[in-house]
């Protein structure tokens, strides 16, 4: 692109929503059939994992269609640039994701998609519009927001209660990008219609055929990412903040690892988990704006680097792992692993190069909280710790190697952000309380869920000495599945002062209510 004048996102943030899937009206498009078969979008638009440079889009259509593009850093797109369509196919499900590359650093950018049907290439849909701010360069206010864990537990869209109202929360605060730390759909969570709640009203879900199931299909995971787009909050926040997507369990099978067993499971006619982690892998990038990892396709760990104050590593606690259970080795074998070896190669290298001044590390599990593989009786290791607060054993062998690599390698300010255990917490791990003591001090963040059952709080594992700083969760009184309409839904907010350095974390509910802050100072190296 040449001579893109940079503006301001204001009145398309302003605009956007719902409505503002809709072209600027004025502009020269191809010819429009005013036929009633014209081609449509069927879920909005996405972006995600964008960069100083780049960034991924994604769309998808009702029927087999050439998607066309143009992009501007103009919302009316007087300097759009056209680039050459792509074809939405029924092989992937008629979605469609592109790498926008060449962008300037910290500039407002505006996609407009229009459709032509293959079968008739004269006949094209309405244009749909969406935005994403490229990473600055130079050291500019950063802020994202974070959380995880989308329509589980029963908990659905319910129109009559005003949806997935926390994306609308989180929408309001206008983040550069919204980090979904896992849990991004349950594909083991069947809807029901109704669910009668203790007050005696009723929960009424919106319930697709895909979602009154558990996913066994590659169509049927297909549907779980569709059921979380028919949300009008979420399809809002999609078209103007881009998110940086992981995954945890739940969008396989509850717990899953290479070892899961559905023996017993009746409501999986398919047993195979191999399989049905490969469906899930696929709908997965499929109908999310993830990157494209050539090395390995379907990789979900990566880095993206947000500019000179941020890098943010994904991690994958769940591709890599040995199978569920006592993790008690006290060597690392491969059973014992979580991450798997060639991940954390990975890591440590990409931390020791990073020149950024806070390290953000996305890990879809806590690692000090314990989360059992069988809780009824307390009793396998599901997350990291194993929950007998000892020196470290099994998968804590791995993070306590990863800590003491930090340590030894002279990296700073390195941040941990979650969820997974459906309330909002903060941790700060003292060495000083540990078993394990070879390591520097570090902040953990937890927050969600999104739009689930609200439970916990979890116990604290004392191998890595963590300290809880604040805890939100449902009271004993309260109980645990928590529906979304007690309020007990939870996201954080992270800023980072372009001057000082200094990043904020903020911990917040539904309603927008700030329950915790802390900022912490960064550690010059």
């Amino acid at each position: 692109m040449t001579k893109l004048v940079a503006v301001s996102r204001r009145g398309f943030l302003a605009s956007a929503g719902a409505a503002g899937l809709v072209a600027a009206s004025g502009i020269a498009m191809p010819f429009y059939s005013r036929a009633a078969a014209r081609p449509s979008f069927t879920h909005g638009v996405q972006s995600g994992d964008v960069d100083v440079e780049s960034g991924m889009v994604w769309t998808r259509a009702d029927r087999p269609s050439r998607v066309m593009f143009e992009v501007s850093t103009r919302e009316d797109f007087a300097n759009a640039v056209k680039l050459p369509s792509l074809d939405a196919l029924p092989e992937s499900d008629f979605a469609v994701k592109r790498l926008l590359t060449g962008l300037f650093a910290d500039q407002d950018i505006f996609y407009r998609l229009t459709l032509a049907d293959l079968a008739d290439i004269n006949v094209t849909s309405e244009p749909i519009v969406g935005h994403f701010k490229t990473a600055p360069a130079s050291r500019r206010n950063v802020r994202f927001v974070w959380s995880g864990d989308t329509v589980g537990q029963g908990w659905g869209i319910d129109t009559d209660r005003g949806g997935m109202k926390t994306y609308a929360t989180m929408t309001r605060h206008a983040p550069d990008f919204f980090l979904h730390s896992g849990d991004t759909i349950y594909a083991d969570g069947p809807l029901k219609e109704t669910v009668e709640l203790a007050d005696g009203t009723v929960w009424k879900n919106i319930v697709t055929p895909e979602k009154s199931k558990v996913a066994e299909t590659l169509d049927e995971y297909r549907g779980q990412w569709k059921y979380n787009m028919l949300d009008e909050h979420v399809l809002a926040m999609n078209a103007q903040i881009p998110t940086f997507f992981q995954w945890d369990d739940h969008e396989v099978v509850n717990n899953w690892s290479s070892a899961k067993d559905l023996t017993g499971d009746d409501r999986y006619a398919e047993k195979n988990i191999h399989l049905l982690a490969a469906r899930a892998g696929r709908a997965f990038h499929e109908m999310t704006p993830i990157r494209y990892q050539p090395a390995e396709p379907g990789r979900v760990y990566r880095k993206i680097g947000y500019g000179p104050l941020l890098d943010v590593f994904f991690l994958d606690l769940r591709s890599y792992r040995g199978g569920n259970g006592p993790s008690m080795e006290e060597t690392l074998t491969p059973e014992a692993r979580i991450l798997g070896a060639e991940q954390v190669k990975w890591l440590k290298r990409e931390l020791a190069n990073s020149q950024a001044t806070w390290k953000v590390i996305a890990c879809d599990m806590p690692l000090g909280l314990v989360v059992w593989d069988n809780w009824a009786d307390s009793a396998g290791a599901e997350a990291v710790a194993n929950g007998d607060d000892g020196p470290a054993k099994g998968r804590e062998l791995e993070i306590a190697d990863l800590l003491r690599f930090i340590k030894n390698a002279g990296i700073t300010n390195t941040v941990w952000m979650t969820a997974d255990v459906h309330y909002t917490s903060a941790h700060y791990y003292d060495p000083s309380k540990a078993q394990f003591q070879d390591f520097e001090p570090f902040w953990e963040f937890v927050s969600g869920p999104l739009h689930a059952g609200t439970f916990g709080p979890n116990g604290l594992d004392m191998t890595f000495g963590p300290e809880v700083k604040y805890v939100k969760a449902p009271t004993e009184e309260q109980g645990a599945n928590l529906p979304p309409s007690m309020g007990l839904q939870f996201f954080g907010i992270v800023d980072i002062d372009g001057q000082s350095e200094q990043l904020t974390v903020r911990l917040m509910d539904a309603d927008d209510t700030e329950l915790y802050k802390v900022t912490l100072d960064p550690k010059r190296g």
